[in-house]
């Protein structure tokens, strides 16, 4: 079996097992139950697909299933639209001849323009594998000031399962490090032949020791909005509420805005955080021939 058919496997198996007979609406029937969740005679009649054509699917050897194949496999599953997708992504065949590895990535001035628009609140864009592309002054305050360092190194997932600061300044931390891990993992299925990626697996795998079981959970998530808590060592706790869009022209690049409640503490904590950490102004210019 390759990669491709064990990563399909692997998430048909582990979705599988997270639905019990009494979530999928089947009565008892009495055999001793080996495995956790739905056997696969089960998910296969659920879907109304025969359990030879359920398993060769299982076992990534069911070529090209039918549009309605898979929507009726996802209602048996009860997959949500990110886990519809990432089935879809491992279900397609890899083109034959291999792409061209993909170029750096490039936010356009206007985006770059509407980050420093948005001073009063933090607000970042990312890229592939949620590299961090550009970000404007309250967000490299509130997370961290990911200018400073090096481009390959500009990654949310990287701060936030391998930098100890981050642990301390995420609120509830394991929930949005398991989030983002799932996050890759819905990118890893839509593009298994991104070398960064894998090398970002690999690397995190080595050096966090909670990714891995995140990992093989195959959970996968597209985030859109939901909330978000830090803890600043200046101004203490805040809370936003953030939104993602995906930025116009470009499908592969996400513009995150951590909005705030009007006249909340954050609000107040946030316009401390904007005057004490603003650039100092400089001297004025010398003359010519000074």
């Amino acid at each position: 079996m390759d990669d491709r058919s064990r990563e399909l496997a692997d998430f048909l198996r582990t979705r599988r097992a997270r639905i019990t007979p009494d979530q999928a609406g089947l009565p008892a029937d009495g055999r001793v139950r080996r495995v956790p969740g739905l056997r696969r005679d089960e998910a296969a009649r659920l879907a109304g697909v025969s359990t030879e054509y359920y398993t060769r699917l299982e076992q990534g050897r069911a070529q090209n299933p039918s549009p309605e194949v898979l929507e009726a496999l996802a209602r048996a599953l009860q997959l949500d639209a990110a886990e519809r997708e990432h089935l879809t992504d491992l279900l397609a065949r890899p083109a034959p001849a291999r792409r061209a590895p993909a170029g750096p990535q490039r936010v356009r001035p206007g985006l770059h323009l509407m980050l420093q628009t948005l001073d009063h609140v933090p607000a970042f864009i990312l890229g592939r594998r949620t590299d961090v592309l550009a970000s404007n002054r309250l967000a490299r305050e509130v997370l961290t000031d990911f200018d400073a360092l090096p481009a390959i190194r500009r990654n949310l997932a990287r701060y936030y399962l391998l930098d100890p600061e981050a642990r301390v300044r995420v609120g509830d931390w394991e929930r949005i490090a398991a989030e983002t891990v799932a996050i890759l993992r819905l990118e890893a299925g839509r593009h298994p032949d991104d070398r960064r990626l894998a090398d970002l697996i690999g690397e995190l795998t080595v050096k966090s020791t909670e990714f891995s079981a995140w990992w093989n959970d195959h959970r996968v998530l597209r985030r859109t909005h939901g909330t978000k808590q830090y803890h600043h060592p200046l101004v203490g706790d805040l809370a936003f509420s953030y939104e993602s869009f995906q930025v116009p022209g470009d499908a592969e690049q996400t513009l995150c805005v951590y909005n705030v409640e009007p006249s909340s503490d954050t609000v107040q904590a946030l316009r401390l955080l904007t005057s004490w950490t603003a650039p100092q102004p400089t001297g004025a210019p010398k003359e010519r021939g000074a």
